[in-house]
Protein backbone atom coordinates (compact mmCIF):
# COMPACT_ATOMS: atom_id res chain seq x y z
CA UNK A 1 0.00 0.00 0.00
CA UNK A 2 1.63 3.14 -1.23
CA UNK A 3 -0.93 5.85 -0.55
CA UNK A 4 -3.59 6.85 1.95
CA UNK A 5 -6.39 5.86 -0.44
CA UNK A 6 -5.18 2.27 -0.53
CA UNK A 7 -4.82 2.25 3.25
CA UNK A 8 -8.35 3.56 3.75
CA UNK A 9 -9.81 0.97 1.37
CA UNK A 10 -7.86 -1.77 3.13
CA UNK A 11 -8.96 -0.63 6.60
CA UNK A 12 -12.59 -0.22 5.52
CA UNK A 13 -12.62 -3.79 4.21
CA UNK A 14 -11.03 -5.22 7.35
CA UNK A 15 -13.18 -3.19 9.74
CA UNK A 16 -16.36 -4.30 8.01
CA UNK A 17 -15.23 -7.92 8.23
CA UNK A 18 -14.42 -7.86 11.93
CA UNK A 19 -17.39 -5.73 13.03
CA UNK A 20 -19.75 -8.69 12.76
CA UNK A 21 -21.83 -10.96 14.95
CA UNK A 22 -19.20 -13.70 14.92
CA UNK A 23 -16.76 -11.32 16.60
CA UNK A 24 -18.91 -11.35 19.76
CA UNK A 25 -18.29 -15.06 20.28
CA UNK A 26 -14.54 -14.45 20.15
CA UNK A 27 -14.41 -11.40 22.43
CA UNK A 28 -15.11 -10.36 26.06
CA UNK A 29 -17.94 -8.18 24.72
CA UNK A 30 -19.99 -11.38 24.79
CA UNK A 31 -20.49 -10.83 28.55
CA UNK A 32 -22.62 -7.66 28.28
CA UNK A 33 -24.36 -9.27 25.31
CA UNK A 34 -25.80 -11.77 27.80
CA UNK A 35 -28.12 -9.00 29.02
CA UNK A 36 -30.95 -6.92 27.61
CA UNK A 37 -31.63 -4.32 30.31
CA UNK A 38 -29.67 -1.11 29.76
CA UNK A 39 -28.24 -0.91 33.26
CA UNK A 40 -27.22 -4.57 33.25
CA UNK A 41 -25.35 -4.01 29.98
CA UNK A 42 -23.62 -0.91 31.39
CA UNK A 43 -22.51 -2.58 34.61
CA UNK A 44 -21.45 -5.90 33.11
CA UNK A 45 -19.71 -4.06 30.29
CA UNK A 46 -17.73 -1.89 32.68
CA UNK A 47 -16.60 -4.81 34.81
CA UNK A 48 -15.75 -6.83 31.71
CA UNK A 49 -13.74 -3.98 30.20
CA UNK A 50 -11.89 -3.61 33.51
CA UNK A 51 -10.75 -7.24 33.34
CA UNK A 52 -10.13 -7.31 29.59
CA UNK A 53 -6.43 -7.99 29.46
CA UNK A 54 -4.69 -11.31 29.09
CA UNK A 55 -6.05 -14.60 27.79
CA UNK A 56 -9.63 -14.35 26.64
CA UNK A 57 -10.59 -17.67 28.22
CA UNK A 58 -9.45 -16.44 31.62
CA UNK A 59 -11.08 -13.03 31.14
CA UNK A 60 -14.41 -14.69 30.43
CA UNK A 61 -14.09 -17.03 33.40
CA UNK A 62 -13.44 -14.15 35.81
CA UNK A 63 -16.23 -12.01 34.35
CA UNK A 64 -18.73 -14.84 34.61
CA UNK A 65 -17.75 -15.33 38.24
CA UNK A 66 -18.57 -11.68 38.93
CA UNK A 67 -21.87 -11.90 37.06
CA UNK A 68 -22.83 -15.03 39.00
CA UNK A 69 -21.86 -13.25 42.21
CA UNK A 70 -24.55 -10.72 41.27
CA UNK A 71 -27.11 -13.43 40.45
CA UNK A 72 -26.82 -12.61 36.72
CA UNK A 73 -28.79 -9.43 37.43
CA UNK A 74 -26.12 -6.82 38.18
CA UNK A 75 -28.33 -3.73 38.35
CA UNK A 76 -30.87 -5.28 40.69
CA UNK A 77 -28.07 -6.69 42.79
CA UNK A 78 -26.23 -3.38 43.16
CA UNK A 79 -29.39 -1.48 43.98
CA UNK A 80 -30.44 -3.87 46.73
CA UNK A 81 -27.37 -5.62 48.14
CA UNK A 82 -26.22 -5.07 51.71
CA UNK A 83 -22.63 -4.05 52.41
CA UNK A 84 -21.74 -7.67 53.17
CA UNK A 85 -23.43 -8.92 50.00
CA UNK A 86 -21.34 -6.52 47.93
CA UNK A 87 -18.18 -8.39 48.94
CA UNK A 88 -16.81 -11.23 46.81
CA UNK A 89 -15.07 -14.26 48.24
CA UNK A 90 -11.43 -14.08 49.27
CA UNK A 91 -10.43 -16.51 46.55
CA UNK A 92 -11.58 -14.25 43.69
CA UNK A 93 -8.57 -13.19 41.66
CA UNK A 94 -7.83 -12.33 38.06
CA UNK A 95 -4.18 -11.56 37.51
CA UNK A 96 -3.52 -8.42 39.61
CA UNK A 97 -7.26 -7.74 40.17
CA UNK A 98 -8.10 -9.36 43.49
CA UNK A 99 -11.06 -9.59 45.82
CA UNK A 100 -10.13 -6.34 47.58
CA UNK A 101 -10.32 -4.56 44.22
CA UNK A 102 -13.57 -6.26 43.26
CA UNK A 103 -15.09 -5.30 46.59
CA UNK A 104 -14.28 -1.64 46.01
CA UNK A 105 -15.58 -1.76 42.44
CA UNK A 106 -18.93 -3.26 43.49
CA UNK A 107 -19.29 -0.84 46.41
CA UNK A 108 -18.55 2.13 44.19
CA UNK A 109 -20.81 0.95 41.35
CA UNK A 110 -23.62 0.59 43.89
CA UNK A 111 -22.96 4.16 45.04
CA UNK A 112 -22.91 5.45 41.46
CA UNK A 113 -26.26 3.85 40.63
CA UNK A 114 -27.91 4.71 43.94
CA UNK A 115 -26.59 8.26 44.30
CA UNK A 116 -25.12 9.53 41.00
CA UNK A 117 -27.65 8.50 38.37
CA UNK A 118 -25.58 5.62 36.99
CA UNK A 119 -22.48 5.21 34.83
CA UNK A 120 -23.98 6.99 31.86
CA UNK A 121 -24.77 10.09 33.89
CA UNK A 122 -21.28 10.25 35.40
CA UNK A 123 -19.60 10.03 32.01
CA UNK A 124 -22.00 12.57 30.51
CA UNK A 125 -21.38 14.98 33.38
CA UNK A 126 -17.68 14.80 32.60
CA UNK A 127 -18.21 14.92 28.84
CA UNK A 128 -20.10 18.17 29.27
CA UNK A 129 -16.94 19.72 30.71
CA UNK A 130 -15.22 19.55 27.34
CA UNK A 131 -15.00 16.16 25.67
CA UNK A 132 -14.10 12.52 26.10
CA UNK A 133 -10.83 13.24 27.88
CA UNK A 134 -12.72 15.31 30.44
CA UNK A 135 -15.28 12.49 30.76
CA UNK A 136 -12.53 9.97 31.55
CA UNK A 137 -10.88 12.31 34.06
CA UNK A 138 -14.16 13.12 35.79
CA UNK A 139 -15.26 9.49 35.87
CA UNK A 140 -12.03 8.47 37.56
CA UNK A 141 -12.44 11.26 40.12
CA UNK A 142 -15.94 10.07 40.99
CA UNK A 143 -15.03 6.39 40.96
CA UNK A 144 -12.07 6.87 43.27
CA UNK A 145 -13.90 9.15 45.70
CA UNK A 146 -14.79 6.47 48.27
CA UNK A 147 -11.30 6.01 49.71
CA UNK A 148 -10.09 3.05 47.65
CA UNK A 149 -7.22 0.82 48.76
CA UNK A 150 -3.98 2.12 47.28
CA UNK A 151 -3.61 -0.99 45.12
CA UNK A 152 -7.01 -0.43 43.50
CA UNK A 153 -6.08 2.93 41.95
CA UNK A 154 -4.12 1.26 39.17
CA UNK A 155 -7.25 -0.49 37.86
CA UNK A 156 -8.82 2.74 36.57
CA UNK A 157 -6.60 4.52 34.07
CA UNK A 158 -5.34 8.01 34.85
CA UNK A 159 -4.86 9.92 31.61
CA UNK A 160 -3.50 12.86 33.61
CA UNK A 161 -0.46 10.60 33.98
CA UNK A 162 -0.52 9.82 30.25
CA UNK A 163 -2.15 6.37 30.55
CA UNK A 164 -3.69 5.15 27.29
CA UNK A 165 -6.98 4.24 29.04
CA UNK A 166 -7.44 1.39 26.56
CA UNK A 167 -10.13 -0.37 28.58
CA UNK A 168 -12.14 2.77 29.33
CA UNK A 169 -12.02 3.79 25.68
CA UNK A 170 -13.12 0.30 24.67
CA UNK A 171 -15.99 0.51 27.16
CA UNK A 172 -17.04 3.88 25.76
CA UNK A 173 -16.92 2.38 22.25
CA UNK A 174 -19.27 -0.37 23.40
CA UNK A 175 -21.69 2.08 25.00
CA UNK A 176 -21.67 4.86 22.39
CA UNK A 177 -21.22 3.46 18.87
CA UNK A 178 -24.54 2.95 17.12
CA UNK A 179 -25.76 0.77 14.25
CA UNK A 180 -23.23 -1.91 15.15
CA UNK A 181 -23.75 -5.66 15.59
CA UNK A 182 -21.06 -5.60 18.30
CA UNK A 183 -21.36 -2.24 20.10
CA UNK A 184 -24.55 -1.26 21.92
CA UNK A 185 -25.16 2.43 21.12
CA UNK A 186 -26.91 3.05 24.43
CA UNK A 187 -25.47 6.47 25.25
CA UNK A 188 -26.92 8.88 22.72
CA UNK A 189 -25.60 12.05 24.36
CA UNK A 190 -21.97 11.27 23.51
CA UNK A 191 -20.91 11.70 19.89
CA UNK A 192 -19.19 8.83 18.08
CA UNK A 193 -16.98 11.47 16.49
CA UNK A 194 -15.45 12.23 19.89
CA UNK A 195 -14.51 8.67 20.84
CA UNK A 196 -10.83 7.76 21.24
CA UNK A 197 -9.11 4.67 19.90
CA UNK A 198 -8.67 1.84 22.44
CA UNK A 199 -4.91 1.54 22.07
CA UNK A 200 -3.11 -1.65 23.01
CA UNK A 201 0.07 -3.30 21.81
CA UNK A 202 -1.66 -5.00 18.87
CA UNK A 203 -3.44 -1.88 17.62
CA UNK A 204 -0.31 0.20 18.09
CA UNK A 205 1.92 -2.24 16.24
CA UNK A 206 -0.38 -2.48 13.22
CA UNK A 207 -0.90 1.30 13.15
CA UNK A 208 2.85 1.85 13.16
CA UNK A 209 3.36 -0.65 10.33
CA UNK A 210 0.73 1.14 8.26
CA UNK A 211 2.33 4.50 8.91
CA UNK A 212 -0.64 5.78 10.93
CA UNK A 213 1.23 6.20 14.20
CA UNK A 214 4.74 7.50 14.79
CA UNK A 215 4.82 7.44 18.58
CA UNK A 216 6.32 4.26 20.04
CA UNK A 217 4.92 4.43 23.57
CA UNK A 218 1.45 3.01 24.24
CA UNK A 219 0.25 6.15 26.02
CA UNK A 220 -2.41 8.84 25.81
CA UNK A 221 -0.36 10.99 23.45
CA UNK A 222 -0.30 8.04 21.05
CA UNK A 223 -4.06 7.62 21.47
CA UNK A 224 -4.61 11.22 20.41
CA UNK A 225 -2.20 10.95 17.49
CA UNK A 226 -3.78 7.79 16.10
CA UNK A 227 -7.36 8.96 16.67
CA UNK A 228 -6.66 12.22 14.85
CA UNK A 229 -5.23 10.27 11.92
CA UNK A 230 -8.22 7.91 11.75
CA UNK A 231 -10.59 10.87 11.97
CA UNK A 232 -9.19 12.03 8.65
CA UNK A 233 -10.62 8.86 7.11
CA UNK A 234 -13.96 8.78 8.95
CA UNK A 235 -14.49 11.94 11.01
CA UNK A 236 -17.95 10.93 12.19
CA UNK A 237 -16.71 7.60 13.59
CA UNK A 238 -12.92 7.24 13.82
CA UNK A 239 -12.92 4.26 16.19
CA UNK A 240 -14.68 2.22 13.51
CA UNK A 241 -11.12 1.36 12.55
CA UNK A 242 -10.41 -0.21 15.93
CA UNK A 243 -11.90 -3.38 14.47
CA UNK A 244 -9.47 -3.42 11.55
CA UNK A 245 -6.36 -2.62 13.58
CA UNK A 246 -7.22 -5.02 16.39
CA UNK A 247 -8.33 -7.79 14.04
CA UNK A 248 -5.18 -7.51 11.94
CA UNK A 249 -3.05 -7.66 15.07
CA UNK A 250 -4.83 -10.58 16.75
CA UNK A 251 -6.16 -12.75 13.97
CA UNK A 252 -3.81 -12.07 11.06
CA UNK A 253 -0.55 -11.25 12.87
CA UNK A 254 -0.12 -8.37 10.45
Amino acid sequence: MTNSGEIVDFLNEKASYYEARWFIDEDPVQIPHLFTQKEDIEISGFLTATLAWGQRRMILKACRQLMERMDMAPYDFLMNATDDELKVSDDFVYRTFKNIDANYFLKTLAHIYREKGGLQQVFIDGYGQGGIDKAIIYFRKVFMSLDPPDRTNKHVANILKNASAKRLNMYLRWMVRRDSPVDFGLWKDISMADLLIPLDVHVGRVAQQLGLLSRKQQDFKAVLELTEKLAQFRPEDPVFYDYALFGLGIYEKF
